[in-house]
């Protein structure tokens, strides 16, 4: 075997076993679906939350969506109480993988279904905080964190780790896109600007505290993941890379030791090689979506789909 084709096997197989973790054993099947549904969608490839959730930098920002959400009391609660985060990480990074990918890429009809679902099974997650505070997943003002922090994650990922920054006014665009199907979800009024986000972020630090079931999902997440020993240290890479991307009140709060330095220094870089490591392995998919170009494919020219990918970084963060 070549030098080559040996590269392109480590790379392909990094990409096998990403897509699998992310999106499931059963990805290509998923993928058919929403790449090859036709219909009308939400958004285009040209627009902001289609880069944005499409691109590797949403691994490390994942990490940093779920970091943020659980300094919310009742929103933790819920997650420890209901989502299973420790006995099927990987089940519930799919599902929401798939969410995120269906809303995103998928058709309206198929966004729609998708939202609905998930409606539906927020009317039956109810509950209490660990100071006995009720809580249900439907409510709005709770569903406004989630959401505020998982697109704030994500867009510091993008303007972070992404190859093309988006402009400030791109920035916008992404804040209200990704705003249409969380209304529809139950967030009433969701930020439509970068400074209505930050604002609606703002306007939680009140509410937020560090729970002893957000002290423990943050262990699990760095430095418990339920990974084998030989692939830690790629997941620290990207963790490491979430962590950077926190506000420093957060990791504060958190107890996570990473001064200012040495999260620009050391943390940062090390999320810049783990997401260059994830759009690597995926590349080497064959095609990760119908209407994609193989590199070796002249334009224009017939393609054969190979196990089209159902996303690239749409991956769990809620």
């Amino acid at each position: 075997m070549s030098p080559t084709a040996g590269a392109r096997l480590v790379q392909r197989q990094l990409g096998v076993m990403l897509r699998s973790k992310v999106a499931g054993d059963d990805a290509p099947d998923r993928a058919q679906r929403i790449w090859g549904a036709q219909g009308e969608r939400w958004f285009t490839p040209e627009d902001p939350v289609w880069r944005v959730h499409a691109d590797a930098s949403m691994f490390p920002a994942g990490v940093t969506s779920l970091l943020l959400q659980m300094l919310h009391p009742m929103a933790m609660a819920g997650v420890a109480g209901h989502s299973g985060y420790k006995s099927d990480p990987w089940g519930r990074l799919q599902r929401t993988s798939h969410y995120l990918a269906t809303t995103t890429f998928g058709t309206i009809e198929h966004a729609e279904e998708a939202i609905a679902m998930v409606r539906s099974i927020h009317e039956r997650v109810r509950g209490k905080d660990h100071l006995g505070r009720p809580y249900r997943a439907d409510d709005p003002h709770l569903l406004m964190w989630v959401h505020a922090a998982e697109i704030d994650s994500f867009l510091r990922g993008y303007q972070t780790f992404g190859d093309t920054p988006l402009t400030d006014d791109e920035a916008d665009v992404y804040v209200a896109q990704a705003g249409i199907p969380a209304g529809r979800l139950g967030v009433i009024d969701p930020p439509t600007s970068v400074a209505e986000l930050r604002a609606v972020l703002a306007s939680y630090r009140p509410e937020l505290e560090t729970s002893p079931a957000a002290r423990e999902a943050a262990r699990f997440l760095l430095l418990d993941p339920p990974l084998p020993f030989y692939a830690r240290p790629g997941y620290g890479t990207l963790a490491s890379g979430g962590v950077s991307l926190l506000p420093g009140w957060a990791r504060e709060m958190l107890g996570i030791p990473l001064p200012g330095v040495v999260s620009t220094l050391v943390a940062r870089p090390l999320g810049h090689l783990g997401t260059a490591a994830v759009r690597w392995g995926m590349a080497g998919l064959a095609e990760r979506r119908p209407s994609d170009t193989p590199p070796d494919t002249p334009s224009g020219s017939p393609q054969t789909p190979d196990e089209p990918d159902e996303l690239v970084g749409a991956q769990a963060a809620s």
